[in-house]
């Protein structure tokens, strides 16, 4: 059986699964190559960031499956979940991780829409007559 690491990340309302397998560095999110998911360079050095501590990725292969959010949070997202299967295989990375911010989980949300309100801050237009 193949020895899989499994793990989530999450940002915003953007949801990655990660299974870290080895292998020979291929990438499948979705169903798509990664190149064709993450066609801007940025996003796609967000997401192999983790990596560049070991030298890249060319040891393992990755199936990703992303769910909401836009492409942004989802890069994010990835990246969480890329770190911690990643830490599940070698648990001395941590402190390395924690430092460069791979584990953080950022738990900004939208702000719910309040009643009365046109927004969730924004009122109404006033008229004092």
């Amino acid at each position: 059986m193949l020895e899989e690491k499994v793990a989530t990340g999450r940002r915003k309302t953007a949801v990655a699964s990660v299974r870290l397998r080895p292998g020979k560095g291929n990438v499948d999110i979705n169903g798509k190559k990664f190149d064709e998911y993450f066609p801007n360079q940025l996003q796609r050095m967000v997401v192999l960031a983790p990596f560049a501590k070991l030298g890249g990725n060319q040891k393992h292969d990755m199936l990703i499956r992303l769910k909401g959010g836009g492409i942004e949070a989802q890069a994010v997202a990835t990246r969480l979940g890329v770190a911690r299967a990643l830490l599940q295989e070698d648990a001395a990375l941590h402190q390395e991780f924690k430092s460069q911010g791979f584990l953080t989980r950022d738990a900004r949300k939208k702000e719910r829409k309040k009643y009365g309100l046109a927004g969730a801050r924004k009122r109404f237009q006033f008229s004092k007559r």
